[in-house]
């Protein structure tokens, strides 16, 4: 018995060890993963602070990388290109619309570099344009995402060659095609999705926009993180900054004053 209890000491002392190690790869995942969130939200919060034109500038860099990497992984699946048919090859004395069929297909089904080039510009082109639209709607919705959509669209045609032997016209057509597919998918996506949780922080102030019939405001006020703390302090300069009208503004103001509880923050 004593020999039996020997023998089983050093598997339980591999077993003891294993687990130990296993617990620090998991605790260093998870300090790693927490890192990369809070760079992601540092760079997200340093992002919003910036021109629209810096932020867009930033987004469409992101997205160009992202996609880049992704069309050169798809390029290299396969020998061609990661297409589920071969690489066609255009007949000599062809007309314009084989020409145009052929080119369609080559640009779907080109290599690495090819399908990373594609991606890149589609992606980035993607991810600058939403940019930009939130910025100006304020807001993420369909007509912004849309609106992405068609401009990737378009640029794919045109960088990838799909649109020989008349690329306007077939680069308009592809860019709507995007964004009709892009819409279906976003409103599919709001119509599953769970309904958003009302901000905590804009409550009193989205309250006091409701009591003057000024809820379209509401995006103004989060814009410039002028939060439920910030209602006591507000004046004619913070609210013109936040692109609210001459007269809103006084309505605004004009509430705060004969009700100052109604600012308060508890």
């Amino acid at each position: 018995m004593e020999v039996v209890g020997q023998k089983r000491r050093p598997l339980v002392v591999m077993a003891s060890s294993s687990m130990a190690v296993a617990r620090g790869g998991a605790g260093q995942l998870a300090e790693l993963t927490d890192r990369f969130k809070s760079l992601e939200a540092g760079l997200r919060a340093w992002l919003a602070k910036q021109p629209t034109h810096v932020e867009a500038a930033v987004a469409t860099a992101v997205g160009a990388v992202q996609g880049g990497a992704l069309g050169g992984l798809m390029g290299t699946l396969t020998p061609d290109g990661g297409a589920p048919f071969p690489v066609p090859q255009v007949p000599p004395g062809a007309d314009p619309s084989a020409m145009a069929s052929f080119k369609q297909a080559q640009a779907l089904a080109g290599g690495p570099l090819v399908q990373a080039r594609n991606f890149a510009v589609m992606t980035g082109a993607n991810a600058g344009i939403s940019c930009v639209m939130r910025r100006i709607r304020g807001v993420e919705d369909v007509q912004g995402s849309m609106a992405a959509a068609f401009g990737s669209g378009a640029l794919f045609s045109i960088v990838s060659g799909m649109g020989t032997p008349n690329p306007v016209a077939n680069a308009i057509t592809t860019g709507v095609a995007f964004a009709v597919f892009q819409g279906g998918f976003f409103m599919i996506g709001q119509k599953f999705s769970q309904p958003p949780s009302e901000d905590v922080y804009y409550s009193r102030g989205r309250n006091l926009l409701k009591k003057l019939g000024l809820q379209n405001y509401e995006k103004n006020f989060k814009k410039g993180l002028l939060t439920d703390q910030t209602l006591p302090l507000l004046n004619d300069s913070a609210l013109r900054d936040v692109k609210i009208p001459p007269g809103p503004r006084l309505l605004i103001l004009d509430h705060i004053q004969r009700d100052p509880e109604s600012a308060k923050s508890n």
